[in-house]
């Protein structure tokens, strides 16, 4: 069976019918990401309503800005391109038994989950159905694997192996899978939406009824190791 795809469409904005030039602001260049200057002209004979409205419009956009601000100048954040030093708690490992009760969709949690470089190979009942969200995998092993009904949201798997794992009903929503082995993956009516599989292993990797948008579908059929029937599930053209 054909893989649901679904087309994203990015919600844009744009500022529309600004003032007129006698009442229209003045934004300075930015020569920091957080320096934020805004202001604007006053005519003497501009009404004590029409300067409160002015003023009212420049704090919103001058907000707007900050927060863009802000976010451009976290790199860390935005590209996840640093991680924490590896836990010492002793046993990291168990809290995947565990996993997360809150932030499922978002990734937060009360606590990190460090599993990076454990070893749950062949495990078919600890996992199954665990929230992992924003969980820290890389370089783990999962190989053959019941992770079926988990939920990784946000998961850093960059360099793990998840051979023959069953991910049966799971949610795979933004997690990184860069490197990853993932060669027999079932992923039958799995959610993968948002997540990358860059240089990833996904030789006899099974898609039945996986659910994806249209875009990461795109990306993800450019993986020249999936094999013909898996492509011919997920509808790769």
């Amino acid at each position: 069976m054909a893989a649901l795809s679904t087309p994203l469409f990015p919600n844009t904005s744009s500022l529309r019918n600004l003032p007129s030039a006698r009442h229209r602001f003045n934004f300075l260049a930015l020569r920091s990401p957080l320096r934020i200057t805004c202001s604007a002209r006053r005519h003497v004979s501009e009404s004590k309503e029409i300067i409160s409205h002015l003023k009212e419009l420049r704090g919103v956009v001058c907000g707007i800005l900050a927060s863009w601000a802000v976010t451009s100048a976290s790199p860390v954040i935005a590209a996840n391109l640093r991680l924490p030093p590896l836990s010492t708690e002793p046993n990291r490992c168990e809290r995947a038994y565990i996993g997360n009760t809150i932030g499922q969709a978002n990734g937060v949690y009360d606590k990190p989950i460090d599993l990076r470089f454990c070893d749950y190979s062949n495990d078919k009942s600890n996992l199954k159905g665990k929230s992992l969200a924003a969980a820290l995998m890389s370089d783990a092993k999962f190989d053959g694997a019941d992770m079926s009904e988990v939920v990784m949201s946000k998961a850093y798997a960059v360099g793990a192996s998840f051979k023959g794992t069953d991910f049966s009903n799971a949610v795979l929503d933004r997690v990184n899978f860069e490197k990853a082995n993932l060669q027999g993956a079932v992923f039958k009516n799995t959610v993968l939406s948002g997540s990358t599989f860059n240089e990833a292993q996904l030789k006899d990797a099974s898609f039945e009824d996986t659910i994806i948008g249209y875009i990461d579908l795109q990306k993800l059929c450019t993986n020249t190791s999936i094999s013909d029937e898996g492509r011919a599930e997920l509808g790769c053209r």
